[in-house]
């Protein structure tokens, strides 16, 4: 086998160092792309754009302007694919048509217009868009580069359901998953598109779809995968945990993930970090939530509708409800593939929201109106998901209009879709709403079957916060079954801990989270800080923030940035100068937050991020083993503990736990 051979069997192996090691000392033009797939699949993104920008200029110079262009080409799609920057994207486009434009049809014009097409889908032009898919499968079946092929396939499937036609939408993207399944085209771009079939059915809420698709892209992504495609699979699980649940496993998974694309994701590493905030919500974790979403935004990707809700669930409903119609009246165009910056799909998270904070709020005028909203959204996109949404948002505002009777139709049809769709927790959500309508027509009995079945699936799902709030509802006076509260100790003797509840026994070693543990048993309800916990200790050595090789590559996309802001207005295009402008601002966010005063390297997180890090990791980790022991004391206090900046352990109200801790 030949060297280069021996690389690539390396890299099927996802042994990226290998193969490195062995293409150190080949300058080859061939060996220079290996090594690029090379260093992305290691995680070393920039150093992969810059092999390939390398490339670029070693073809202009030997005047072979295809290769050139084709190395341009690449640059743009990787840029494209992790970065969610546009104008870089648009720059090295540009650069490829340049070498092209004396120059027949070669591949390199079918990965251009692959690149345009999902270029002009997160600008936020969709005829562009269009225009550009349906060249992408012309040239890409002409000069035979399937991924040209299939990637415009499902970017017109996607075009479809965004114009409101659905079911030819979804059929067309059935097609494409059995053509990814067959092993039609790369295991780079089969990732990539298997990422898209998901993000289109998140973006219909149909669940049912997102669950099926991601199931496949998990079991396909094991010994294919490479790059970032790992981690975006994380996401999409974590997001249909943070629908059925558990809520602590969703959590977990989000952090994966963020761990996970850190190294190739930039301005789009707010998509991760706002899940983690959206779960953390859902958990009752508000300070947890709230530093992962303020982490989503100062990364130019704004948080909503949760931090919307964030600050509802804070007691804040002025400024939630300022927030929310905000987002409403001019919602974030963001280049995300799951919610695309054009059309009404993207409008349906915002106005669900919108009708949660408008009921907590008591404001009956925008509670029917953004029911208003999503009952024609719902009709347009044929969705069970979507269906629920305006459903319940009508319940709400028959609520608050005191046409009770009405409210329990609508809110009965939200709890029947999310049961159908597998969504025990916005059946919880629909159910509370369902309570509240029978209370309010008399019909306590019916009302409190209701509350006691959203009580369940909360306390289930993890959503401390939420149970609370529906024993509030049921007045203490709660018809779920009593259970008198039973005791346990934890009691640290001869090197061990000793754990004693109902007839078990069970002994451990010193691990670290039994330590906070019994801090935590200690003091129920009672928030600490992870910093205090950890007393500063095992916090991680800092690490600069941006590597020198990032803060170059950085600076080079604000140039790219500036070329593109400046050929904008010369072209009178507002829009597109705008969108590069808010590439530009995360850019000198990330540039900045890099370095402190001096020019000195900023490190990552602080103590207080690492602390956060270091204690949940731990804690997490000691409640596993103590789950292989007794699954139910450890189901129960993983349930109860809550983790992040702020840890403490909230007794369950239904089931109480009595702790001697003994230390």
């Amino acid at each position: 086998m030949t060297v280069l051979a021996d690389a690539r069997a390396a890299m099927s192996r996802d042994d990226w160092t290998a193969a490195l090691a062995l293409l150190a000392d080949d300058n080859s033009v061939e060996a220079a792309e290996v090594r690029a797939v090379a260093h992305y699949g290691k995680g070393e993104f920039e150093v992969a754009v810059a092999e390939w920008e390398s490339l670029y200029d070693r073809h202009r110079e030997a005047n072979d302007h295809p290769a050139a262009a084709w190395a341009a080409a690449n640059v743009a799609l990787y840029l494209l694919v992790d970065t969610g920057l546009m104008a870089p994207v648009r720059g090295w486009v540009a650069r490829a048509d340049r070498e092209l434009q004396d120059v027949g049809e070669v591949p390199a014009h079918a990965l251009l217009a692959m690149v345009r097409t999902y270029e002009r889908f997160m600008s936020g032009d969709p005829d562009g868009a269009h225009r550009q898919a349906l060249r992408s499968m012309e040239l890409g079946a002409r000069l035979n580069v399937p991924p040209a092929v299939m990637l415009g396939q499902v970017a017109t499937a996607r075009l479809l359901i965004a114009d409101g036609d659905v079911e030819q939408g979804l059929a067309a993207l059935d097609d494409a998953a059995l053509r990814l399944m067959s092993g039609a085209v790369d295991h780079f771009t089969t990732g990539m598109l298997y990422c898209e079939l998901v993000c289109a059915a998140q973006g219909l809420l149909a669940y049912d779809r997102a669950r099926e698709w991601t199931d496949v892209m998990e079991h396909w992504r094991h010994g294919r995968a490479y790059g970032g495609i790992h981690g975006r699979c994380r996401v999409h699980r974590a997001e249909l945990l943070r629908v059925s649940g558990p809520g602590v496993e969703a959590e977990l998974e989000a952090l994966k993930a963020c761990d996970e694309l850190r190294p190739w994701m930039r301005r789009e590493f707010g998509w991760p970090l706002v899940e983690l905030g959206n779960i953390r919500l859902r958990l009752g974790d508000l300070p947890g939530a709230e530093d992962a979403y303020m982490q989503a935004y100062r990364r130019a990707w704004p948080p909503l509708p949760g931090i919307a809700l964030l600050r509802k669930d804070q007691g804040d409903l002025e400024s939630a409800a300022e927030l929310i119609a905000g987002a409403v009246d001019n919602p974030p165009d963001l280049p995300w593939k799951e919610r695309p910056p054009f059309g009404d799909l993207r409008l349906a998270p915002l106005l669900d929201a919108q009708s949660e904070i408008a009921f907590a709020n008591g404001d009956a005028a925008t509670a029917v109106q953004s029911a208003s909203r999503l009952r024609d959204i719902a009709a347009r996109f044929a969705s069970s998901g979507l269906a629920a949404c305006a459903a319940l948002a009508t319940a709400r505002a028959h609520l608050l209009a005191g046409d009770a009777s009405f409210a329990i139709g609508d809110a009965s049809a939200a709890v029947v879709h999310w049961c159908e769709l597998d969504a025990p927790y916005e059946a919880a959500v629909a159910r509370v709403v369902l309570g509240s309508a029978y209370a309010a027509t008399g019909d306590t009995a019916r009302s409190r079957l209701d509350w006691q079945a959203a009580h369940a699936e909360f306390v289930s799902f993890g959503a401390v916060k939420r149970a609370a709030e529906v024993i509030a509802l049921l007045n203490g006076e709660s018809a779920l079954p009593r259970q008198a509260s039973l005791a346990a100790t934890m009691v640290w003797t001869g090197g061990h801990w000793h754990f004693a509840f109902r007839d078990a026994e069970i002994v451990l070693g010193n691990l670290r989270g039994l330590q906070y543990l019994a801090a935590l048993l200690s003091r129920p309800g009672h928030e600490f800080r992870a910093m205090d916990l950890c007393g500063g200790h095992d916090v991680g050595d800092p690490i600069p923030i941006l590597d020198q090789r990032a803060r170059y590559a950085y600076r080079r996309r604000l140039d790219e940035v500036d070329q593109d802001i400046a050929e904008a207005k010369a072209n009178n295009d507002l829009a597109r100068a705008e969108l590069a402008r808010r590439d530009r601002e995360f850019l000198l966010e990330e540039l900045n937050g890099a370095v402190g005063l001096g020019g000195r390297l900023r490190e990552t997180g602080g103590a207080a991020e690492r602390a956060r890090t270091s204690v949940t990791r731990s804690l997490r980790y000691a409640l596993d083993r103590l789950t292989d022991h007794d699954e139910v004391l450890g189901t129960h206090l993983k349930r109860t503990v809550r983790t992040g900046s702020c840890c403490s352990y909230m007794p369950d109200t239904v089931a109480p736990i009595s702790w001697t801790v003994t230390r």
